[in-house]
């Protein structure tokens, strides 16, 4: 089959790979219907995390070919979404809401890639949840942000508490940000501030719920967002970059007593005791439980409740990887949709 492998910092390949088979009684195998880059892969592109002859790409769905004996939930034909933390579901640390942090959890790339045409998904019982049918062609866009970008904005929003009263700050306006922005909306917030420099990410924003929009960055970003609340900050803050200006940004913007939800992958970021200790803020973050929000994500994709598809604005074949990978480095994509 063919698939995506990065030999190095910027040198992205698809090239031939090793057909996947059933090789643990709990596997199932798929054929990929459609796949996409995640901004997180731009890390080892960019040289930030090592890279050497990885296989990229932990956000996808398609269709179930096999599965192994002890496989319950799953039967050929199903049309699965699947989680970037392989799970089983079923652990302790899985049944507290935190399947990410499963006794058994295996992080997609690098091990299994699934930038490809086909892939082998352990612990497939845990880790993929079907469909309610063959999805159209329409919806495919919308069930793939569920793999990975929607649930994790919607972990940061859930985990900062986003509500009913509420004020929202999102600090990043890549994919997982707007997400945010569209899972403070879904979870009822009654002001969504988007922090954006980007007219066409500013534009999407709105669309899914932004109230307001604020350019600022850094200390200007927090006086702005502290102007816009009384002078208190939000009640609620998702931090969605990972970065020591970002994350700083996100605890000044949070009020005293309020949450910070922070999901951006984080590089070397450094914040002291005495920071925390008086910003008296509760925080909640890291990679995010997407499989346990994946059952209702997908409900309200399948009712077209919510359009988070539009968060794809380029679409590629697989074998032009390289190209998007370099559109997303470049800031010409927002994320990029591989078609398989």
């Amino acid at each position: 089959m063919r698939g995506v492998v990065m030999h190095a910092p910027g040198d992205v390949r698809v090239e031939e790979r090793p057909d996947p088979r059933i090789e643990r009684p709990t596997d199932a195998v798929i054929r990929l219907s459609a796949t996409c880059i995640c901004g997180s892969d731009l890390w080892p592109y960019r040289g930030v995390e090592p890279a050497d002859h990885m296989l990229m790409g932990h956000e996808y769905v398609g269709v179930v070919e096999e599965v192994g004996a002890e496989v319950r939930t799953l039967r050929p034909g199903d049309f699965v979404v699947g989680s970037f933390v392989l799970s089983d579901n079923t652990c302790e640390i899985c049944r507290s809401g935190f399947p990410s942090k499963c006794v058994n959890a295996e992080f997609v790339t690098g091990t299994i890639g699934t930038q490809a045409e086909r892939a082998r998904i352990p612990l497939a019982d845990g880790t993929l949840v079907a469909t309610p049918g063959s999805p159209p062609p329409d919806l495919i866009p919308s069930l793939l942000a569920a793999s990975d970008v929607l649930g994790t904005g919607w972990f940061a929003a859930d985990a900062a508490q986003a509500g009913p009263g509420r004020t929202v700050a999102v600090v990043g306006d890549g994919a997982v940000g707007l997400m945010a922005v569209l899972a403070a909306h879904e979870l009822g917030a009654e002001r969504i501030i988007a922090m954006s420099r980007h007219p066409q990410r500013q534009e999407l924003a709105r669309s899914y719920g932004a109230t307001d929009i604020v350019e600022e960055r850094g200390e200007a970003g927090i006086a702005r967002i502290r102007e816009l609340t009384g002078g208190l900050g939000a009640h609620s803050v998702c931090e969605a970059v990972g970065t020591q200006e970002s994350f700083m940004q996100a605890i000044g913007c949070t009020r005293s007593g309020g949450h910070l939800g922070f999901v951006g992958v984080d590089h070397d970021v450094q914040v002291s005791g005495a920071r925390l200790f008086f910003a008296e803020i509760h925080t909640l973050g890291g990679p995010a439980p997407v499989r346990r929000f994946l059952p209702d994500l997908i409900r309200r994709v399948w009712d077209r409740t919510i359009d988070p598809g539009r968060v794809f604005d380029l679409t590629l074949p697989l074998e032009e990887a390289a190209e998007g990978y370099a559109a997303m480095d470049e800031r010409r994509a927002t994320k990029v949709l591989l078609t398989v």
